[in-house]
């Protein structure tokens, strides 16, 4: 008996490891441009989640995709394969000066600074839909930041 829960152990821990992984990263793939040249349609990236109270300025994030005229939803974000998915790097977090590229988009004045509970993103791409089209991101809209890109797949998470 001693020697089958000597055995078991390890492979207990292996599955509770396993769980956990699974709920504190997701592996989203990348589809459309507005990040070239960091990041090609294909590329899949994996991505640590967390709330944007944990983004810092210059991390690349993944966050729930907006509605028309720059409206965020609310409520519980949807589980990572049943929606689509934006990809843009932070560039401004609470208490940073507004970037002058969002400016009139949020209505800010030289030197105001972004909100707490919010973050600026832009693309790194020539054509990006981002911060100067929805103005500031709500915290509860961002999955994650991204961690690592991983090898091209032929599977679908998000964009």
């Amino acid at each position: 008996m001693r020697r089958v829960m000597i055995l078991l152990a390890p492979i207990a821990a292996l599955a509770a490891a396993l769980i956990v992984a699974r709920r504190r990263f997701v592996v989203v793939r990348i589809s459309g441009a507005s990040m070239l040249p960091t990041y090609r349609t294909g590329d899949r990236v994996l991505v640590r989640r967390t709330t944007g109270a944990g983004v810092r300025r210059g991390q690349v994030v993944v966050l729930q995709t907006a509605l028309p005229g720059g409206r965020w939803r609310t409520g519980p974000l949807p589980q990572p394969g049943a929606a689509m998915w934006f990809i843009k790097r932070a560039v401004a977090v609470p208490d940073d000066q507004v970037p002058a590229q969002v400016m009139a988009r949020v209505e800010a004045a030289p030197g105001d600074t972004v909100p707490a509970g919010r973050l600026v993103v832009l693309g790194d791409g020539p054509v990006s839909e981002d911060s100067r089209a929805w103005g500031y991101v709500p915290f509860d809209r961002v999955l994650g930041v991204v961690v690592r890109r991983l090898a091209p797949s032929s599977g679908s998470v998000g964009s």
